[in-house]
């Protein structure tokens, strides 16, 4: 069976959601998956001194915790940020089984990017923090080529490191009617809606929307419309307010089930990040989701996710942070309807092929599966996982039940792989 250890769900406000309470400890399970939520400080995704507290105090619980797991055979943390991932290391030594980690964001460089770190006592801490997670794991899972590449960079041989992107549920996201429930709710008939939907955050540069918009303050049809939160949102919308745009349209956080409906409103899916070498190598997964809904992509992101959007051919790539190129690709879309169903069909026929999240979570376990293979063989004392990782694995007695995992229902590894990713 798989246990998943994390907190009560709160972000990006650092509110504990409906249903849930912060306890020291507590036990849920979804779709057959044992969840552990332990006590942790929560706060608002904004602050570095509070982020800070909340990531230890993770770490802290995760490991104090793990013990009421029982008959471990393999620990796989995740990196949204360092300590999380961190916390499977010391979990993994309890439980004396090897360790796997996932490698969702370059640390410490996105957090340099945006200036929410900058003391160099601190980055060389996180530094070394850093090459711990890419070379004392069994295995290392990166959610990008260009994150693979950065990580043997760092002196990590190459076998060692495996490549799950993320992808798109098909079956959650499929298309859907464009004239819907939300544009009847938000007065927003007949308009062309281009939309971002996502985190407000301190990356994702999205004063770049509010000045293409006033750009195009004179098109009548076309509304600019955010959805989501973050530590940016308050400076966004007092800065809309300031510039007196009343084409721009902005919804706080909205519940995950309604993102379909909202995607599908939208005529072209604006996907940005701030124009720093760093943001080359990510890929949001909001790219997938918007091409399986069959609906253009606005890339504001240069690298390896700007080769994907050309590759499927299914949207615009612009400079990122250039707002007249932004209002220049909105407008191309706006006034060619041919240029926008191409765009739609060629994106959901390349997710289909190249990201579906089923195909991707088999290709996770097929890792997991090796991973506990050589370690097998390293423990039985053949040249196996220990000898080939060069001595990163110590002997272990334990070993994973792949066959188990194998028969986890499908509908429960879309929801571990969107819960990976989105």
């Amino acid at each position: 069976m798989v246990t998943v250890i994390t907190c009560a769900p709160n972000h990006p406000n650092g509110m504990v959601y409906p249903g849930y309470r912060n306890r020291l400890w507590q036990w849920d399970e979804r779709d057959g998956i044992r969840v552990l939520r332990v006590k942790t400080y929560l706060s608002a995704n904004r602050g570095v001194r509070k982020r800070s507290l909340n990531y230890v105090s993770y770490l802290l619980s995760a490991v104090a915790f793990c013990r009421l797991v029982r008959n471990v055979d393999m620990v796989v943390s995740t990196s949204p940020q360092f300590l999380c991932g961190l916390s499977g290391y010391f979990v993994s030594r309890i439980h004396r089984c090897p360790w796997v980690v996932e490698i969702r964001d370059l640390w410490p460089e996105s957090i340099q990017a945006v200036g929410a770190v900058k003391g160099r006592g601190l980055v060389n801490v996180l530094r070394q923090v850093e090459l711990f997670l890419y070379r004392k794991p069994d295995h290392v899972i990166s959610l990008t080529n260009a994150f693979k590449r950065h990580i043997v960079g760092k002196g990590v041989a190459p076998e060692k490191i495996s490549v799950v992107t993320n992808g798109a549920d098909l079956e959650q996201f499929e298309p859907l009617p464009k004239e819907n429930g939300f544009r009847v709710r938000e007065k927003l008939n007949g308009k062309f809606i281009a939309s971002y939907v996502g985190t407000h955050g301190m990356a994702h540069g999205l004063g770049t929307i509010l000045h293409a918009a006033k750009l195009l303050e004179n098109e009548r049809q076309i509304r600019f419309l955010l959805v989501g939160d973050g530590a940016e949102r308050d400076r966004i919308l007092r800065q809309r307010n300031e510039m007196s745009l009343t084409n721009v349209l902005m919804l706080p956080q909205q519940p995950k089930e309604e993102m379909p409906e909202i995607l599908a409103a939208s005529d072209a899916c604006m996907v940005l990040l701030r124009k720093t070498d760093v943001f080359k190598t990510v890929i949001p997964s909001k790219i997938f989701e918007a091409m399986a809904m069959e609906r253009p992509v606005i890339l504001g992101v240069e690298g390896e996710s700007r080769e994907i959007i050309e590759a499927g051919r299914c949207g615009i790539p612009i400079e990122p942070e250039n707002h007249r190129e932004l209002a220049e690709a909105v407008l191309a879309l706006y006034h060619d309807r041919t240029l926008r169903e191409t765009f739609e069909k060629n994106g959901r026929a390349y997710v289909m092929e190249n990201y579906n999240r089923d195909r991707l979570a088999r290709d996770y376990l097929d890792v997991l599966s090796r991973v506990s293979q050589l370690n097998m063989e390293g423990r039985n004392g053949r040249k196996g996982f220990a000898d080939r990782q060069k001595g990163v694995l110590a002997p272990s007695p334990a070993h994973i039940g792949i066959e188990q995992l194998r028969r986890i229902p499908t509908r429960t590894l879309r929801r571990m792989e969107k819960d990976r990713g989105a």
